[in-house]
């Protein structure tokens, strides 16, 4: 049994965090939260100790390492994203291996100081990347390998999830702390995306506001037009008054349902940790390459055929 600490225990994810380590046969030993809202620990883990500040969270870190029965092997983060360099460098620096939401940081050079602090602890940092999970997503990218050489899919990444006023007034709507629409919400497609068909061959951002983005990859094995967005006024008609999120993904025309088998996705992604086979610093590198160049890259004209659907009513 592995001692746990999280870090971030009031936010939306941690939950599935929490839910993983009891699933896996663990112990969340210790919690850290600047919000006490953290009621869901007394139906998976009651003995927990939990703080609200980080100094004494830290501390009582330092007295569980001090025996070999307490001693903490790993530490989860669910943190805001602005703050997962600096839980993950704290987590390393107790001497555990680190489990962190996406993105993991926003930009290589920040991901580089992250295999700085690798080397110098010996500690390991892994990454949520839960969608290479998905049973959809592993037969797409099956029928992707077996695909004769050089075809190129062409596919249309669509993601509406509506948001309300609180959002902008949020954590999520500050720019500096979520990096934006299209990395808060959309990194983890683009790392699918990579995942299924390869390395990025380019890149282009044809809009981006606080609410929405939308732009163009390509990779080795496929063309993406993609639309990203958090405003309701963006749902098709089909959906409208019917549900506040619309997820789409199509390959050469087919519908790509994955909908459903999210519930597990953390679990597995535990699992395959603790197996030693979990995703790290090399494997997130290229989404957050994507998202840093959509971030800071100027908008472009689209061509006709690089142009989402959406995009004529945002011009």
């Amino acid at each position: 049994m592995k001692n746990f600490a999280l870090i971030g225990a009031a936010g939306y994810i941690a939950p599935r965090h929490m839910k993983a380590i009891k699933e896996t046969g663990n112990q969340l030993s210790v919690a850290y939260d600047i919000n006490d809202s953290v009621g869901i620990i007394d139906s998976i883990s009651p003995e927990s100790e939990f703080f609200t500040e980080f100094e004494r969270f830290q501390e009582h870190a330092w007295r569980l390492n001090r025996a070999q029965k307490t001693k903490l092997d790993y530490v989860s983060v669910c943190t805001p994203n602005h703050l997962h360099h600096a839980h993950i460098a704290a987590g390393l620096r107790l001497g555990c291996d680190v489990i962190c939401e996406k993105p993991l940081v926003p930009t290589l050079e920040i991901l580089n100081e992250l295999r700085t602090i690798e080397k110098e602890t010996g500690k390991k940092v892994y990454n949520i990347l839960q969608l290479r999970h998905h049973q959809a997503i592993l037969d797409l990218k099956k029928e992707v390998d077996a695909a004769p050489k050089g075809k190129k899919f062409d596919v249309d990444l669509t993601y509406i999830t509506s948001r309300g006023k609180w959002y902008l007034e949020s954590w999520k709507g500050d720019p500096r702390k979520s990096f934006g629409v299209a990395t808060n919400i959309g990194v983890h497609f683009f790392d699918m995306l990579h995942f299924i068909f390869g390395n990025l061959e380019k890149n282009e951002l044809h809009y981006s506001d606080e609410l929405k983005a939308a732009g163009y990859l390509e990779y080795e094995k496929a063309r993406v037009p993609w639309f990203l967005s958090i405003d309701a006024n963006d749902l098709p008609d089909s959906v409208i008054g019917k549900q506040t999120t619309y997820r789409s993904i199509s390959a050469n025309g087919k519908q790509i349902e994955f909908s459903a088998g999210f519930t597990d996705l953390h679990t597995i992604s535990y699992q395959e940790v603790l197996a030693g086979r979990g995703y790290g610093i090399d494997d997130a590198e290229h989404c957050i390459k994507t998202v840093e160049h959509i971030r800071d890259g100027k908008t472009v004209q689209a061509s006709e055929n690089h142009a989402h659907p959406f995009l004529a009513k945002l011009l």
